[in-house]
Order: C-alpha cells, then sequence, then structure tokens
C-alpha cells in the first residue's frame, strides 16, 4: 500500500532539562494540546512531564515536572490521564518512598502563569511496597469509575508476584488502596504490562504478557458484592496455536457493538505479532486474527489500539518495518476483511530524524491527525513527537 507523505517531527527530544526517551503515548486535551512523559532527562534525569502547545504553524514544549526519585517516582512509562477535576493523573515504573513505583497527579500552578514555562505541581497519590500492594506499574493508563476511583495494574508484587489490578480511592485523608485481583501464573496469566479498560456493565477487561497455561491472556473481572470474580476469555499459546500470537503487551479497546480488539508482540502467521478481535457469541467470546506482522523476535506492537469513528483502527510496531525501526500503521474494515496501510516506516539512523522505535501507540485529534511518540533517535538522538495528518 502506498504510505502517507504527511509525517511531520513536531518535536525532537534534546536529553538533560528537555526530557529524552519518551516511553509513553500522549494525551490530548479540547484545546488540541498533547500531554506526554520521556523517562529520561529532566532536572535529575529521571523523566519528565510536557506540554506540546499548536501555535500557529509550530508547536511550543514546555516542561511539566521533573521527576527526582523518592518520594515523587522516576521512570514514567504510563501515559497520562485527566482526571473528573481537569488534571492529570499518571505512574511511574520505579521510585516513590520504597522505590517500587508510585501513582501521581499533576496540576497546574494556582494563579496565572506569567512566564514561558509553567512548571505544575506533582502530589503522590500511592506509593507502592513491592509487597501484597502491588509492584512497578507497567505502561498501561490509569482509569476513573464515574464514583472518581482510580484503577490500575502493576506488573509484578501480590500474592504471587505476577503482578496486582488495584484500585484507589479519595478519601477526605488521601488516597486508600486496595488490591481487588491477584495475577495467578496458571489462570489469569501474570505480568499485566496494560490497563483495565470497563464495559457499559461496570466490568474490568485487560491482558497479562505471560503464563496463565500458555503465552499470555485476555482477562475479565466482575464484580460480586465487595469482590471481583476473575474470567479468562482467551488463552495465547505460542506452541499449540503459534497462528495467534503471543505475548499481549498492549491493552484492549471496545468498539460500539462490545467487540474487544487488541494485539500480540509475538506469533501469528508472520512471526511478528498479531491484531486479534474478541467478539461476545452466545455466553462465550470468539477469537479472529485480523492480521498478522512479519520479522523477528518481538517487533508487533507494544501497546494499545486506537480506533477512529469509521471503525478503522491504527497502531504501531515497536520494530519491524522496511528499516526494522517500526511503523505507523492503520487497519479498515473491508468486507468482512481488514486492509492493511502502511502510514509510516521509522528510519533506523540518526540522520534521518524522524526517531525509532515507536513503543506508545497514537492519539487521534477532532481532525483526524494521528500523533504518537517514538522512544530513540530523532534530531537530538533522544527521541520524537511525531504528526501524521490525513
Amino acid at each position: 500500500m502506498a504510505k502517507a507523505q504527511t509525517f511531520e517531527v513536531i518535536h525532537s527530544f534534546t536529553g538533560g532539562a528537555g526530557g529524552a526517551n519518551p516511553w509513553a503515548g500522549l494525551t490530548i486535551d479540547k484545546q488540541g494540546n498533547l500531554y506526554g512523559t520521556a523517562i529520561n532527562g529532566g532536572s535529575s534525569n529521571l523523566g519528565l512531564a510536557f506540554k506540546l502547545t499548536h501555535e500557529g504553524p509550530v508547536w511550543i514544549f514546555n516542561p511539566l515536572y521533573s521527576f527526582t526519585g523518592a518520594p515523587d517516582g522516576l521512570d514514567p512509562e504510563a501515559r497520562l490521564v485527566f482526571g473528573p477535576n481537569g488534571t492529570l493523573y499518571g505512574t511511574t515504573a520505579s521510585g516513590g518512598k520504597a522505590g517500587r513505583g508510585a501513582v501521581y497527579n499533576l496540576r497546574p500552578p494556582g494563579t496565572a502563569c506569567k512566564t514561558v514555562l509553567c512548571p505544575w505541581a506533582e502530589t503522590v497519590l500511592y506509593s507502592f511496597t513491592g509487597y501484597a500492594d502491588g509492584s512497578e506499574p507497567g505502561y498501561g493508563a490509569l482509569i476513573f469509575d464515574q464514583a472518581g476511583t482510580l484503577y490500575g495494574t502493576t506488573t509484578k508484587g501480590g500474592t504471587n508476584n505476577g503482578g496486582v489490578v488495584y484500585t484507589l480511592t479519595p478519601t477526605g485523608a488521601g488516597w486508600i488502596q486496595r488490591v481487588i485481583y491477584n495475577f495467578d501464573p496458571y489462570t489469569s496469566g501474570i505480568y499485566p504490562y496494560s490497563g483495565v479498560i470497563f464495559d457499559g456493565k461496570g466490568n474490568l477487561y485487560g491482558t497479562a504478557s505471560t503464563a496463565g497455561g500458555g503465552s499470555g491472556t485476555v482477562y475479565q473481572l466482575t464484580p460480586s458484592g465487595s469482590d471481583w470474580v476473575e474470567n479468562t476469555l482467551f488463552t495465547f499459546s505460542s506452541f499449540t496455536k503459534p497462528n495467534d500470537g503471543a505475548a499481549p503487551y498492549g491493552g484492549l479497546i471496545f468498539d460500539e457493538s462490545g467487540n474487544l480488539y487488541g494485539s500480540t508482540t509475538e506469533g501469528g502467521l508472520g512471526g511478528g505479532g498479531t491484531v486479534f478481535e474478541l467478539t461476545p457469541v452466545n455466553g462465550g467470546w470468539a477469537f479472529t486474527v485480523l492480521y498478522s506482522f512479519s520479522g523477528g523476535y518481538s517487533p508487533g506492537p507494544d501497546d494499545s489500539l486506537t480506533m477512529d469513528a469509521a471503525g478503522n483502527l491504527y497502531g504501531t510496531t515497536y520494530q519491524g518495518g522496511a528499516n526494522y525501526s517500526g511503523v505507523v500503521f492503520k487497519l479498515s474494515p473491508s468486507g468482512g476483511s481488514w486492509t492493511y496501510t502502511d502510514l509510516h516506516d521509522f528510519c533506523s539512523f540518526a540522520h534521518c530524524g524522524d526517531g525509532q522505535f515507536p513503543q506508545s501507540g497514537v492519539v487521534l485529534d477532532a481532525n483526524g491527525n494521528l500523533y504518537g511518540t517514538a522512544h530513540a533517535r530523532g534530531i537530538g538522538d533522544s527521541g520524537v513527537v511525531w504528526e501524521i495528518a490525513p
């Protein structure tokens, strides 16, 4: 397929105080401003939160907060999300009081900013201990329920040291953390790098990247009184079902009909991961591979997919493509099948300037423009933020 010729780097990270190596995807507000994080750089070289504001033909980069390790965390790998109060929430993979990661809130200055750079204030909502409460949140974004409670996952810790699903409930004295599920290597799988999503009935859905009797799972958590009951919807197996894919690191999304979509980083017919769909049928779920990527070890999508109003799916692969440095892709439904379009191949050389290894997924603005990050390379050799116009 012909590639789009509208790819543009809108920011190149320079390292140091300007941040380096964006791992997470972006969040967009109603005005079209972009928010994200970089896992390196900042004033302490432990990570940075930033904002990109579109002013005419240019984008203005504004560092919002530099992480310091303890007690505020470091390695902000997860995408930022807006909370009910309009401020930003996220997690760090490490740091915090015990060095096992933290959940934090970023809020703008209380008074109008009169300088070019407008730093935000950070509050740590919770620091993980690494034991029963979980350890090392992955790159799955947090999610709020209608009551304002936060839900998230950790990749490790918990009863089996395979990760947990947890809640954080706001109270007058702060936030109360509760583990609602401990991952099990024999059933639900372990190491959930992605977060969870809700359906209309209040059930939670997510992926575990390994085990579960195979090579990862798709799971459902159903509320039952004050507890949650786990139901494994699908188990991947690189041995008995290699064409289905393996190692689902990315999370899930729903379409308007209640079908689930996700991806795997490995396996499939081409060996480079898959995009799949799970359709509810007669009380169960029917699994279908929509597309198989080619490539070597773990080149497939690492993060969740994005769907537009027409039902097209968008995402990135961490490696693979013409230059083995990752691609931005589109999958379009057509007559019961899906058509693959390569929107951009990232270059493997620094002089290309377009970045390399896009770990994160993409976001769409109201005009159909795509935005994302690439972890490495670029003009400053520290990663980029990019845009693809329709």
